[in-house]
């Protein structure tokens, strides 16, 4: 027999709105939670970065003071040069700052002049044009010494070592350059002294007179009045030994004073009756006058 019966159909089910996924849900607070923490660090690193600064700041700031303190800029030589470290540097000559091109070569010869009036430079300085460009010159019997534009000092002898600082010291803003008198140039050979200090060595030689004559009279008093003590004639011969010393020392002094004038007359002379420049000066171009500099 046929089977007619059939399967009740199901009934139809109420539509049902789909969950949100728990795990998307949690997954964008997860990321909102991440995303907060990373403004957090990022807020932090930005914080830490300006403490450094303002620690690296405040660290500058207290070299700066001590350098100043501890170096005289109005009289900074080659010693001080050589005993400043590298911080210290660049502590005091802030390379943003520091005055290049034309100006730093008018106010490096403006300085240079001035001490080589003060005797503090021996050389002859030069304004010249090598490659195009103006350059500074200062040479001697003993070296030399080029100021370019830039700042940069190249050279060599005792020239070089004296020129360094001062070129640091004329592209310095806050450095006032000196106005260099008019007749800043060597002086002449016959206006040179023989010697100086002769103040010094006479009132060295009055000192030495008395302890001469003092010891003298000790010595004739012990011998004339008898005396049976060792004290007086031990302390004659004491005052005569230290007077001699002063005589032998002012002898000295004067003979050294002779010789370092007729020294420093020689180089004077090399140097006014040279018809060029030395040899080891590898300079080649002229010099330029007032009205031939580029304005």
């Amino acid at each position: 027999m046929e089977d007619t019966s059939t399967e009740p159909e199901p009934e139809p089910r109420p539509d049902r709105v789909p969950d949100e996924p728990a795990g998307d849900g949690e997954g964008l607070r997860a990321d909102a939670s991440h995303g907060d923490t990373d403004a957090a660090d990022d807020a932090g690193g930005d914080g830490d970065a300006r403490e450094t600064g303002a620690e690296g700041d405040d660290d500058l700031a207290a070299l700066r003071q001590r350098v100043d303190e501890e170096y005289d800029f109005d009289d900074f030589g080659p010693s001080d040069m050589a005993r400043m470290s590298a911080e210290e540097w660049d502590a005091a000559f802030d390379p943003e700052s520091w005055i290049t091109g034309r100006r730093l070569l008018d106010r490096a010869e403006a300085e240079l002049k001035t001490r080589i009036a003060r005797r503090d430079v021996f050389g002859v300085l030069e304004r010249v044009r090598e490659d195009g460009e103006e350059r500074i010159l200062v040479y001697s019997d003993e070296g030399y010494a080029i100021v370019s534009p830039s700042g940069e000092v190249s050279g060599q002898g005792t020239v070089l070592r004296d020129i360094e600082p001062i070129v640091a010291l004329a592209a310095m803003e806050a450095y006032d350059v000196p106005e260099p008198p008019e007749d800043w140039s060597l002086p002449h050979p016959d206006t040179v002294p023989q010697g100086t200090g002769e103040f010094g060595n006479l009132m060295v030689q009055v000192i030495a007179a008395v302890q001469v004559l003092a010891g003298a009279a000790l010595l004739v008093a012990s011998f004339v009045m008898d005396l049976n003590t060792i004290v007086a004639p031990a302390i004659g011969i004491v005052f005569l030994i230290i007077g001699l010393l002063l005589f032998v020392m002012v002898a000295n002094a004067r003979l050294s004073d002779r010789f370092r004038s007729e020294e420093y007359r020689e180089r004077l002379r090399a140097l006014r009756q040279a018809k060029e420049r030395p040899d080891f000066v590898p300079v080649e171009g002229g010099v330029i006058n007032d009205e031939e500099r580029d304005e």
